[in-house]
C-alpha cells in the first residue's frame, strides 16, 4: 500500500503546490501487504482513495471488503465492493478469489479489507479483546489466507502477462491501544497487532497532532502519517518516507483554505494534496 498511497497523493496533488506536475506512473512491485492503523473514518477515506486511484489510474482490478455500506460509489467501482457480515463470510469470499480466476479474464491485483477489528469482534464468542486465543488464531488465519491468495493471484497475473501485478492487499485495523482500552500487558501493546505484524510488510500509522500549533493556525484536524516495516526498505517509490512522515491538515468548512497533505519526495521537496470533502 505504501507505493499506492504515494501515487494517490501525487495523482490528486494541487498544481499550485508544485513547480511542475509529476507524471502518474505504476508503482514498483514492493511493499505488497500493508496494515493501516488509526482513526477508522480517515482510514476508510484513504482506502477508498487507494481503490479509486488503483482502478482509474492503473487499470487494476480491485476487490474491497467492508461491513459498512458505501454510498455514492462511481458506477465503475460498484462491482468491486463486497459486504461480508461475519469473519466466516469474509474468509469464504477471500478464498473464492482463487476460483474466480477460472471465470474472470482479469484477476484482482488489489485486495482491501476495511475495519478488520469489526470482523474479529465476537470471534470465539467474545468481544474485541486481543488476549482471547480464538481471536489471535482467527487474525493469523485470515492474514495467512490473504498472503496465500495474493501470492496465487500474483502467479496468475504473471502467467497471463498482466502489467497490474503483483497482487497487493491492504487491511485497516483499529487496535485496543488506539481506542484507549489498551491491554493488560504492561508494555501497552495489543496482542492482536503483534500477530498481524508478522504477516504485513508495511505498517501505516495515522497519529493525530494535538499540539497548539495546529489550533493556532485555524486547522480543524492535523494528522501525521508514519510508514514503517520491512517493506519500506524495499520500496524505492517511497524512499525517505520512513524518516519523514506525511502530514494531513483539515480546515473547518467555512475556511477558504483547502485541506492539504504534505509528504516528502525523493528530491526533498513537498507537494500538497487537495482533499476537498473526501475525508469528511
Amino acid at each position: 500500500m505504501a507505493d499506492i498511497l504515494s501515487l494517490v497523493f501525487r495523482t490528486f496533488t494541487s498544481p499550485a503546490g508544485l513547480k511542475k506536475q509529476l507524471p502518474v506512473r505504476p508503482p514498483p512491485p514492493a511493499a505488497g501487504s500493508s496494515l493501516l492503523l488509526g482513526d477508522p473514518d480517515l482510514s476508510r477515506s484513504m482506502l477508498l482513495l487507494a481503490a479509486v486511484t488503483a482502478a482509474s489510474e492503473l487499470g487494476m482490478r480491485v476487490v474491497f471488503f467492508t461491513q459498512t455500506q458505501i454510498q455514492s460509489l462511481p458506477v465503475s467501482l460498484q462491482r468491486c465492493f463486497s459486504y461480508p457480515r461475519t469473519l466466516e463470510e469474509l474468509l469464504l469470499q477471500v478464498a473464492s478469489l482463487h476460483e474466480s480466476t477460472n471465470t474472470c479474464p482479469t484477476p484482482p491485483s488489489l485486495i482491501i479489507v476495511d475495519r478488520l477489528e469489526g470482523f474479529l469482534c465476537g470471534a470465539g464468542g467474545s468481544n474485541h479483546s486481543g488476549s482471547h486465543p480464538a481471536q489471535l488464531s482467527c487474525a493469523a488465519h485470515l492474514s495467512a489466507l490473504l498472503c496465500d491468495t495474493a501470492a496465487f493471484l500474483t502467479q496468475v497475473l504473471g502467467q497471463r502477462g498482466s502489467n497490474s501485478g503483483p497482487c497487493r492487499f491492504i487491511v485497516s485495523f483499529l487496535s485496543e491501544v488506539d481506542t484507549g482500552q489498551g491491554s493488560k500487558d504492561p508494555s501497552g501493546t495489543d496482542p492482536l497487532l503483534d500477530v498481524l505484524d508478522r504477516y504485513f510488510q508495511v505498517r501505516c500509522t495515522l497519529d493525530r497532532d494535538r499540539g497548539y500549533g495546529a489550533a493556532a493556525a485555524g486547522v480543524q484536524e492535523a494528522w501525521h502519517v508514519y510508514l514503517s516495516g520491512r517493506g519500506i526498505t524495499e520500496a524505492s517509490f517511497t524512499k525517505g518516507c520512513e524518516e519523514k512522515p506525511w502530514f494531513l491538515t483539515f480546515f473547518p468548512p467555512e475556511h477558504k483554505a483547502e485541506s492539504t497533505c504534505s509528504l516528502p519526495l525523493d528530491q526533498g521537496c513537498q507537494t500538497h494534496f487537495s482533499s476537498g470533502s473526501t475525508f469528511t
